[in-house]
């Protein structure tokens, strides 16, 4: 018997959009799931966008107002897919109103934002997922076994890297992104809060850190009308970038082990460059989201001149089998909010956590806070670790 589940999208720039074909291809996918999602309606305050959207993808109802889907008996599950000064008071009301939530990170602006979401699905009873995609890749999940097993030996550093191109152009619009009031940090909410999750999920807890962050540009224009994504605008109003554009971070983590965390938006040649290197006392492990589905592995008793072999994951890694049928098979970005999709449903089906969870997202900002921190006075800043 399959449930009937009732979902409602919230935000319908890029990522709704990823949401929603999620949604829509997650029983292809799983097909023992025991929830068959229904697109009940979609909220989009930009005019025309929700109804745009409700012909495209099949939602029954399309609406401007958020409130109406917190009140709408028909939801049972909402995606949170709206800019991040809004995550906070629509996660709260969400949880509030029984909702399940699948909410993209950073979970608000602060962590204050993103324990008050947890602290309200908690309340609620309800399962809260986050959207942490890349630790979804079977490559990243078989590194994580690897690491576990002391294939590599002991970690002693790591690095993790987060660069890309997409605010990198000098006539980019000045959006909510780049403002303190409506996004909150800049790279460190958007890039580096994968970053800070993906030290975690493969090494544990990061005990202490110092960073460094920078604006590179420093002004931008305001757009004219109504934006998505990462679009230009020109002629319009300049204003200051008020958040970074960079971060460094040196790492210490309660292993022992050290890190370096860097991220940058404006990586003028850098398209998507997001990895990582883990190296251990016997060996090392390397991973480029470019090459999502490959594995460089470094592992033996020689030590010095110790070779590098390319390892393709396949059916035995994550959830590669739901998608493909052999090793070094391609899967893709979007397969990854697949696996996020399958995991939230199945959290609730479940009745308990399933992935990346709301606690995932408190620990991220976290890090986030007090990369901010060290950044400002110059010093490094310890962190609780559990």
């Amino acid at each position: 018997m399959v449930d009937a589940l009732g979902v409602a999208v919230v935000g319908f720039g890029w990522m709704g959009r990823v949401h929603t074909q999620a949604y829509a291809r997650v029983r292809h996918h799983f097909p023992r799931l025991p929830l068959r999602p229904e697109l009940v309606t979609v909220a989009e305050e930009v005019p025309d966008r929700a109804e745009e959207a409700a012909e495209q993808f099949g939602f029954a109802s399309a609406t401007r107002d958020w409130r109406e889907v917190a009140a709408d008996p028909r939801v049972r599950a909402v995606s949170i897919t709206a800019p991040n000064f809004l995550h906070r008071e629509i996660g709260v009301a969400m949880a509030e109103a029984g909702k399940h939530l699948w909410i993209e990170k950073p979970v608000g602006l602060t962590g204050a934002d993103a324990r008050a979401v947890a602290d309200a699905v908690a309340r609620a009873g309800v399962q809260g997922t986050v959207g942490f995609n890349y630790r979804n890749a079977p490559a990243v999940e078989a590194a994580r076994d690897l690491i576990a097993a002391g294939e590599i030996g002991t970690v002693t550093h790591a690095r993790i890297r987060l660069f890309s191109d997409y605010a990198a152009h000098p006539d980019g619009a000045l959006t909510w992104r780049y403002e303190r009031e409506r996004g909150g940090s800049g790279v460190l909410g958007d890039l580096a809060s994968h970053g800070a999750d993906l030290a975690r999920f493969l090494l544990g807890d990061i005990a202490s850190l110092t960073a460094d962050t920078a604006v590179f540009v420093p002004e931008r224009a305001r757009p004219t009308g109504a934006t998505a994504g990462h679009a230009l605008a020109s002629g319009g109003e300049p204003g200051p970038v008020e958040n970074e554009d960079y971060v460094s971070c040196l790492l210490r983590f309660a292993s022992g082990a050290r890190g370096v965390l860097e991220a940058c938006r404006v990586s003028v040649g850098e398209q998507n460059n997001y990895g990582f290197e883990v190296h251990g006392t016997r060996g090392a492990v390397f991973w480029d989201f470019r090459r999502m589905n490959e594995l460089a592995v470094s592992r033996g008793t020689t030590y010095q001149d110790q070779p590098v072999s390319t390892v393709y994951v396949g059916p035995g890694d994550g959830e590669f089998a739901a998608f493909q049928p052999g090793a070094a098979n391609a899967m893709g970005y979007d397969d990854l909010k697949v696996i996020e999709a399958y995991r939230f449903l199945r959290s609730i089906a479940e009745g308990r956590p399933c992935g990346a969870t709301l606690a995932d997202a408190v620990h991220s900002a976290a890090v986030l806070d007090a990369m901010t921190v060290s950044a400002g006075t110059g010093t490094w800043v310890n962190l609780p670790v559990s």
